[in-house]
């Protein structure tokens, strides 16, 4: 039975050090569905470990609520303790006990929960079984790898049946190669546990890998929602767009609204856009480095462009690029033919209009 999450004009304040207060959750209203892996993505100090930490009780709220909602009812949890929310907590640091085995590390909560010995056993080795770690039930912590504990972490919070799961960075202390091993899996045992799991990242690769849909944070408020498709090809501003990956963000003025054609450089490029817009005006626009494509100088669609420096990455080319008014671009080549011809090099970049896209006006 999953359970919803209704936030609802969050706030957390703090004293400033120079007098005042300190908004590090400013007015956040958010809904989680039942059985959703969410995220909270953003910069540090953005306020997204707070906002967990609210969800799971351990910060009390200076305003606003949060109800859990289940087909049986919705419950105002907003002031509830956290022993009483049924909510199971990952942690960046594992947390685990040292002398303890690994079946007694996620046997913990049950035991304080009075769960009879053989429905606990049952319970520990179906979690363990969960995260593919049965095999080492009676091993310490200190003989598992680190991938092998933050699954042992991620066991001792699943085997509660928590109403919802919340996760604090816990990839962050692996290494890159773990990390993108362990996010198939966390992401598999999530959905096939139906819990209903809100993760908190740093990690745009992560975020973007994972989530069914991610929450943007940016200075304790959220700046935009949407499915990891949405958000990288329709960031809503500037900030979405340079934070999720790398972006062009290029200046350009608009020659034919109904066409949508924009100059760039004094030449013409056709961009998407959702928005109404004058002929004259002028735009932002952001042009993912990915979705530049090389063309021969000859052709006679695209931008005009120099390229002034090249580094070569094996399966891709970072192209460093330069328009005829000055304006640098980045260019991702993939399966690169041409990394070594020398350089300047003079080619077209082309690019689908649905590429092209106009940011807001913020």
């Amino acid at each position: 039975m999953s359970t919803a999450i209704t936030i609802d004009s969050l706030v957390k304040s703090f004293p400033a050090p120079g007098g005042g207060v300190t908004h590090a959750v400013d007015g956040i209203t958010l809904a989680i569905d039942a059985g959703e892996l969410f995220f909270l993505l953003g910069p540090s100090g953005c306020g997204k470990t707070t906002l967990l930490r609210m969800i799971a009780g351990f910060i009390d709220p200076t305003a606003g609520r949060i109800h859990f909602r289940t087909p049986t009812g919705e419950i105002d949890v907003t002031h509830v303790p956290p022993n009483q929310r049924n909510t199971g907590m990952v942690f960046q640091s594992y947390a685990l006990w040292p002398h303890m085995s690994v079946a007694q590390n996620v046997a913990f909560g049950l035991e304080i929960r009075k769960i009879p010995r053989p429905q606990r056993d049952e319970r520990v080795m179906q979690a363990l079984a969960a995260v593919r770690m049965e095999k080492y039930a009676q091993r310490k912590p200190n003989q598992l790898s680190g991938g092998q504990q933050q699954r042992v972490a991620l066991a001792r919070a699943l085997v509660i049946r928590p109403s919802v799961l919340l996760l604090d960075e816990p990839l962050s202390n692996l290494d890159a190669k773990l990390r993108i091993e362990l996010r198939s899996e966390i992401r598999r045992i999530c959905k096939e546990s139906g819990i209903t799991t809100v993760y908190v990242t740093h990690d745009q690769k992560e975020a973007l890998s994972m989530a069914d849909r991610v929450a943007i944070l940016d200075a304790g408020r959220v700046v935009q929602v949407g499915t990891p498709e949405t958000l990288y090809r329709a960031p809503a501003s500037r900030f979405v767009a340079e934070f999720l990956g790398e972006t062009n963000i290029v200046p350009a003025i608009v020659d034919d609204p109904q066409q949508v054609m924009l100059r760039v450089a004094d030449s013409p490029l056709r961009a998407h856009n959702s928005t109404t817009l004058t002929r004259g005006q002028g735009v932002t626009l952001s042009l993912r480095p990915e979705a530049l494509r090389l063309m021969p100088e000859s052709q006679p669609e695209g931008l005009p462009a120099t390229i002034i420096e090249t580094t070569y990455l094996g399966e891709i080319a970072q192209h460093h690029a330069t328009l005829g008014d000055g304006t640098r671009l980045l260019v991702a080549e993939l399966n690169p033919a041409h990394a070594r011809e020398p350089l300047p090099r003079k080619v077209r970049l082309a690019i689908n209009p649905r590429d092209a896209v106009i940011l807001p006006t913020t």
